[in-house]
């Protein structure tokens, strides 16, 4: 990536969610009175005095831990330190310099990376004044904010701009690429998922359901070609969310679905296709995204002569619409087909986009039509005239005719399957419209 990276590190609950969310001004890390609750690194940019960054919020560091996730954040916010052209070190400017700072203080030195020193919660001068205690730290200038109420944010801004290098070559930003967003039940394996296709320890992995809270944007080149993955939270329904900062990483999750183009739904071989499964899928086609099925620790199950046919089958019965689209058997933990995911998803990417010649819609479409014709409904007979394509991502199709409010949900699914079948839109839901002529 071109251009240049800053993380903001320290220990757990100093406000860096919050400063991540002033700098870019937008709601995407978790912010919660609770200490540990940012984990993956969270990617945005910034933009400020036509200048541009990468921000990265990383979650609370916690050296000496032992705890399985703590011990992940830990890696994380190393990564992100490597990564960075620049680390903000935040301290709380409201409480005693602690024996954490002082561990991540001397962390930062022995990286030989630019840093800043920034002291939050100075909400005013008396708090100020006592963010010069953490000088002691021998990190030199302390820049005393408030991430809450904007104070010295711009200052803070400015000083970074004089810390980072100018991007490097201007990248295609262009919203004219797959965007593959990587959704499921807890524990159905996304982040290893998302680890095979990167290539790197891009996100936390352990055995813990729900352990990715933040959405994960993952920019990679797939044959030359820019790719962004998202890395999302484990999605469960409303009522079985007890915790509020699950609740708020699923509504993440959701939004998710909304930026990419194509979804990517894993599903855990072991458990099967159940009814929260068929829910994401259901809000992955009512949102008019592109769909690949991933049927994950399939090395979990025992195979027989025909298990992937069931299995199949099983999913199709649940929800009548998946033989529409493609389901790819795969096992993150072996690498068993994950490469096929890229290759897949960029095929339905590009169906996405699939423009057909109205002369060739008309010649195919008619012909079925005429074999076919829509019954007559209430004595009268229905005549669909013309049919063209007036939009892609995704493709919605016009059938002109002398009653559209006539044709039955039955002949509608059999112009789409018509549609599929003459065209090849797999993995992409179809939008028809019946309209006067």
């Amino acid at each position: 990536m071109t251009e240049p990276i800053v993380a903001i590190v320290g220990r757990p609950n100093v406000g860096k969610s919050t400063l991540f969310n002033r700098l870019t001004q937008k709601r995407k890390s978790i912010v919660h009175a609770r200490s540990g609750i940012t984990r993956d690194r969270v990617y945005e940019p910034v933009t400020w005095a036509g200048h541009h960054f990468l921000l990265i919020d990383t979650g609370g560091f916690i050296p000496e831990s032992v705890d399985q996730i703590e011990s992940a954040i830990r890696l994380q916010v190393k990564l992100a330190i490597e990564e960075a052209n620049l680390v903000i070190f935040m301290v709380d400017a409201a409480e005693p310099i602690t024996a954490l700072d002082r561990e991540i203080a001397s962390m930062i030195r022995r990286t030989n990376k630019n840093y800043l020193v920034v002291a939050n919660k100075c909400d005013n001068e008396k708090v100020e004044l006592q963010s010069l205690e953490f000088s002691e730290l021998g990190l030199g200038d302390i820049f005393p904010i408030s991430a809450i109420n904007g104070r010295h944010i711009g200052d803070l801004l400015d000083i970074i701009l004089q810390n980072i290098p100018p991007k490097i070559a201007e990248e295609d930003e262009s919203e004219d690429h797959l965007r593959l967003a990587i959704v499921g039940m807890p524990n159905a394996g996304k982040s290893s998922i998302l680890n095979v296709l990167v290539g790197a320890e891009k996100a936390i992995v352990t055995d813990i359901p729900g352990t990715t809270r933040d959405a994960i944007d993952t920019k990679i080149k797939y044959y030359n070609e820019t790719v962004t993955l998202i890395d999302t939270a484990g999605m469960r329904k409303r009522r079985n969310i007890k915790d509020e900062v699950e609740y708020y990483s699923i509504l993440r999750a959701s939004r998710a679905i909304e930026r990419c183009n194509v979804t990517l739904v894993v599903v855990d071989a072991v458990k099967g296709f159940n009814r929260q499964d068929a829910d994401i899928v259901r809000q992955v086609i009512d949102l008019k995204k592109g769909l690949v099925i991933a049927i994950n620790k399939w090395d979990l199950v025992q195979r027989e002569t025909n298990t992937q046919v069931n299995f199949e089958r099983d999913m199709s019965e649940r929800f009548r619409e998946l033989e529409h689209y493609p389901k790819i058997f795969i096992s993150a933990k072996t690498h068993q087909r994950v490469h096929t995911i890229l290759e897949t998803a960029r095929s339905v990417y590009q169906n996405r986009k699939k423009r057909i010649d109205t002369n060739e819609i008309n010649k195919a479409m008619q012909a079925v039509i005429e074999h076919t014709p829509p019954p007559a409904t209430l004595g009268k007979l229905i005549k669909i005239k013309y049919i063209t394509q007036v939009k892609t991502e995704p493709p919605v199709f016009v059938f002109f005719c002398n009653e559209p409010h006539l044709i039955k949900e039955e002949y509608h699914r059999f112009l789409e399957n018509q549609l599929r079948r003459h065209f090849d839109f797999t993995g992409v839901p179809l939008i028809i419209s019946f309209r006067k002529k």
